[in-house]
């Protein structure tokens, strides 16, 4: 049974075929922690007052939206203007066109939806578009109207029901030849690759989600709930790679991660000479390295700094 408040109803339209459907929100957004900004001495939480400068507070009814289309040159828009150019909401997703599954790049998909049959006498129809789409391993595209806005939709198989996932139009897309052009065109070595595969294969499982976990966010409610019952707040950091384990080239490094796999290969014994030679080493390059630091680092003059701060003014949204 659907938990929450639908955030669409409509129909999904496949030519003649028509299926009432209900969209609901696939992310939870309270699995992220919000903190309020609070005034240490009182314990009291921090409030906003909006100003001008030269003014003062003022009030709500007072402000109205700006486009800066200059530095300090602003397109005046009303609540009202810009409620009117919101979309008519219609209430008909129609599926115009279709792809295979791996056509839509990645970096398109925005936000996803479940979609559920809106009543049992729908659930035919849903069931048919479903399995049709799963069968020929499709996507059906179309444009819905969520809160005014047009999106672009993606419709595919989701388990026993669907899922929707708006797109994100072309141009709110950076090119990737700005970031990817200085990259040689270069072939790799074909040795270094067979290895790169042999590791991938290895390594190579169905995905589980529940194998990533949030450390950042458990750590942070870890500390909460210790400092809410008073208890220490002390937190043990990780322990970091071994210093002196660091890999000289490409080639030892995949050669490594396959050796680390394979039965046995982490209690093979070491020699004591082996051991004592493997403890020098490291030290000596960073003896190394440190004497090439000091003869390439310039001198600095007295003062510098690393950086400058900059301020920028607050721009009306």
């Amino acid at each position: 049974m659907a938990t929450g408040r639908p955030v669409w109803s409509g129909h999904i339209r496949l030519s003649l075929v028509s299926l009432p459907v209900k969209l609901y929100t696939a992310t939870e957004s309270k699995a992220k922690l919000s903190f309020r900004q609070i005034h240490e001495p009182s314990g009291k939480p921090i409030r906003y007052e909006k100003t001008v400068p030269g003014v003062g507070a003022i009030d709500s009814d007072e402000i109205i939206k700006g486009f800066e289309i200059e530095k300090d040159e602003y397109v005046l828009l009303t609540q009202e203007e810009i409620d009117e150019m919101k979309i008519e909401a219609k209430k008909t997703l129609e599926l115009v066109q279709f792809v295979d599954q791996t056509d839509i790049d990645p970096i398109y998909f925005d936000r996803p939806y479940y979609v559920v049959p809106d009543d049992e006498l729908a659930e035919d129809a849903f069931r048919v578009v479903r399995d049709a789409l799963r069968r020929q391993k499709k996507v059906g595209l179309g444009q819905i109207v969520m809160r005014g806005r047009s999106y672009i939709a993606a419709l595919k198989p989701c388990s026993k029901g669907m899922l929707l996932e708006t797109l994100r139009f072309e141009d709110e897309l950076r090119r990737s030849d700005a970031y990817f052009a200085p990259i040689s065109d270069q072939k790799s070595d074909d040795q270094l690759l067979n290895l790169a595969e042999e590791l991938i294969e290895r390594n190579s499982r169905p995905f589980d989600p529940s194998v990533f976990k949030d450390q950042y966010t458990a750590a942070l409610r870890d500390l909460i709930q210790k400092k809410s019952k008073g208890k220490s707040t002390k937190v043990s950091a990780d322990e970091g790679p071994d210093a002196g384990s660091n890999v000289v080239n490409l080639m030892d490094a995949l050669k490594q991660s396959l050796n680390q796999g394979k039965p046995g290969s982490a209690s093979k014994p070491k020699s004591a000479g082996a051991s004592k030679a493997a403890a020098k080493t490291p030290s000596k390059a960073k003896a190394k390295s440190a004497d090439a630091g000091k003869e390439a680092e310039p001198d600095k003059p007295a003062g510098s700094k690393s950086g400058t701060s900059r301020s920028r003014r607050s721009k009306a949204a």
